[in-house]
């Protein structure tokens, strides 16, 4: 098994043939990591200081920048925030241009979600299983319903010290779904609704939200999946970037520490190929709709 694709991009507005485009376009929505071993996003001699956790407040595990503009899990004088925000939303602007070159048809429907800096290790992270990002998972959120749209994300290795971001990268997501999807257990009436007007969901939980969470769950749970399920390890070394839609790819990051992410949401509708999306096939399982109810 192997779900690592990779592409020699040097840039990140490259112009790429329509057969190259392809390819990126079928291992994407195919369930594979798109790996750039040559697109390093290069930080200025200033910039390398914020490589550092003592620009986080420690209340949260990343540094991220919001749509709006607002930077959260920062600390530092009213100027070093200032650099700091410009680095990330450079990031985000170039990890915006890469997507755009590569997917052109997804550039109507895109919309950019949080960029973040992650300093810490990864390996030492102590955290609940459900929390537990070193544990094979595909992402879902119990506060934040998806309500099926896709989560793009396009990750790059800032470390300067040499150290890989280690992955484990699991089999793909309809064999894991055939194992789980059976024990997956629906919402009573009414939970959804309540879960919203209690505030414990942003929005309203759908039946594709509530499988998700449990799959999610199942896996991570699972020590024997974890440990002998087929999987793969990658080594993401300095100055590598990554896509990966991570709603759809498992996936589990064991050690690393400096890395850049930028989160783009689309909907399932705006593919390529609707129908490689979580929620169509999770749909054509079940043989209903798992959306908002109409």
């Amino acid at each position: 098994m192997n779900l690592i694709r990779e592409f020699d991009f040097t840039e990140w507005n490259p112009k790429i043939s329509a057969a190259t485009s392809q390819q990126a376009i079928a291992a994407l929505e195919g369930g594979f990591v798109i790996c750039l071993p040559h697109l390093p996003f290069v930080l200025t001699e200033d910039e390398k200081r914020f490589l550092s956790e003592t620009w986080s407040d420690k209340k949260s595990k990343n540094i991220s920048l919001r749509p709006q503009g607002g930077l959260k899990g920062a600390v530092g004088s009213e100027a070093d925030l200032k650099d700091l925000r410009a680095m990330i939303q450079r990031y985000s602007d170039q990890a915006t241009q890469l997507v755009s070159s590569l997917f052109p048809d997804y550039v109507s429907n895109l919309v950019a979600a949080n960029t973040s800096l992650r300093p810490f290790e990864v390996e030492w992270r102590v955290s609940s299983y459900r929390k537990d990002d070193k544990r094979l998972h595909t992402d879902a959120f119990p506060s934040n319903p998806t309500q099926g749209t896709r989560l793009l994300r396009v990750f790059n290795n800032v470390n300067l010290y040499g150290k890989p971001r280690v992955w484990r990268v699991g089999e793909p997501f309809d064999a894991m779904v055939a194992k789980y999807l059976p024990r997956a257990k629906n919402m009573f009436p009414g939970q959804a609704w309540l879960m919203q007007k209690l505030g414990i969901t942003k929005r309203q939980r759908t039946p594709y939200d509530q499988l998700m969470l449990q799959l999610h769950d199942l896996v991570k749970a699972d020590i024997n999946y974890q440990r002998n399920s087929p999987q793969q390890s990658v080594d993401f070394m300095p100055g590598t970037t990554w896509i990966v839609y991570s709603d759809q790819v498992l996936h589990a990051a064991m050690s690393g520490q400096y890395m850049m992410e930028q989160t783009f949401h689309l909907p399932p509708e705006a593919l390529y190929q609707p129908e490689t999306s979580p929620i169509k096939i999770l749909e054509s399982i079940k043989g209903r709709s798992l959306g908002l109810a109409s």
